[in-house]
């Protein structure tokens, strides 16, 4: 199963990791998309965008409108959240137009610390 893992991590911790998995040229079946603040990641994943995540797990390549369709909302509305989810990387836009969720499965981690 293809997860994806949102994590909070500031980009110095997250860069060891990348360039590891990049020189060693294997595929993962996991990915990891990292978020530098708890306050960022909760900005970009809103309850709306969690259940059009929910909604295109595993869903293949759909359309705006169909996207719309499935979470039961208004297609501008959910245009300008897939414009969010994709320049965070959460989403991948095909050749053709369409939106995809590449992942059949996703994990949220962070770590909560006395100050």
């Amino acid at each position: 199963m293809k997860t994806v893992t949102l994590e909070v991590r500031a980009p110095s911790e997250a860069m060891p990791d990348f360039v590891q998995v990049w020189k060693s040229g294997k595929a993962q079946r996991s990915a990891r998309i990292a978020f530098a603040t708890p306050e960022l990641l909760w900005k970009v994943l809103t309850a709306k965008r969690w259940e059009l995540l929910k909604a295109l797990c595993g869903a293949g390549p759909v359309s705006v409108r169909e996207a719309a369709r499935r979470v039961k909302r208004d297609v501008k509305a959910v245009h300008g959240d897939i414009t969010v989810l994709l320049s965070a990387g959460i989403l991948n836009k095909t050749e053709n137009g369409r939106v995809e969720f590449p992942f059949e499965a996703v994990k949220v981690e962070f770590l909560l610390q006395a100050a």
